[in-house]
């Protein structure tokens, strides 16, 4: 064989599909390994797992740390994600007051069913209630930071509504009467607002640990819940005070 052949054969050679192949091959393997890893979601079940992930970056971080970005690297996702599906993040903390409002609202629900007695059944939401905000302390606190939220959204809307008609309809049941979320008598009213401000009041204090000087002069072994019990059926007297 000639030079001359041996170097068309070399030449040939460097040409072969096969070499094209095998470089191609090799590219979109660095490309795979230099790319971000990210969890695979159906469209509607991304938007649930977002919501879960940023009820995990509010019990962990607190408020300040849930931002969109910090939602994204929860549920390992892109940082577009939460943007696409809430649009910012009031949209973002209204969707998930809407998750807490539906949590709290079973919570009740589950309570009462569970009563067997009509004392029971008077103290089972109270207590549920309590629980829940104990349970879940940035949950319940997003969900009554109205100026952080975006209540036209009808998700919020409908869990917040679906919430005080428990209220109302509990509050009917130990009066003994029906009572309509629409329009309300100033006696209905005033058991409403009563009943909410003194469980809501004595959540929020528990959870800021401005009861433990009280539970702490009281005999020991005295817990919140019992303490909670002893409010709401002690007896509201009728006489005002005199001079």
């Amino acid at each position: 064989m000639t030079k001359t052949d041996t170097k068309s054969d070399t030449a040939r050679s460097s040409r072969t599909p096969g070499k094209k192949t095998s470089a191609a091959a090799s590219r979109p393997a660095r490309r795979a390994t230099s790319a971000k890893a990210e969890t695979p979601y159906h469209h509607g079940a991304l938007r649930d797992a977002l919501l879960e992930a940023a009820e995990r970056v509010l019990e962990r971080d607190g408020l300040a740390g849930l931002t969109l970005r910090a939602v994204a690297r929860e549920a390992g996702v892109s940082h577009a994600a939460p943007t696409h599906h809430f649009g910012d993040l009031t949209g973002l903390l209204s969707e998930l007051a809407a998750v807490g409002f539906r949590q709290f609202n079973a919570a009740m629900a589950a309570s009462c069913n569970a009563a067997t007695t009509p004392l029971e059944a008077a103290l089972a939401r109270p207590k549920a209630y309590v629980a829940y905000a104990q349970a879940h302390p940035g949950m319940y606190g997003i969900m009554f930071r109205t100026e952080r939220l975006d209540y036209s959204r009808p998700s919020l809307h409908e869990a917040a509504e679906a919430s005080f008609a428990g209220l109302a309809n509990a509050i009917g049941m130990m009066r003994q009467e029906q009572i309509s979320g629409d329009a309300l008598t100033l006696n209905q009213g005033a058991a409403i607002a009563r009943a909410w401000s003194m469980v809501h009041g004595f959540t929020t204090l528990l959870l800021d640990g401005r009861l433990a000087d009280i539970l702490g002069r009281l005999p020991e072994g005295t817990t919140a819940e019992r303490l909670l019990e002893a409010m709401l059926t002690a007896p509201i007297s009728g006489k005002l005070p005199g001079p």
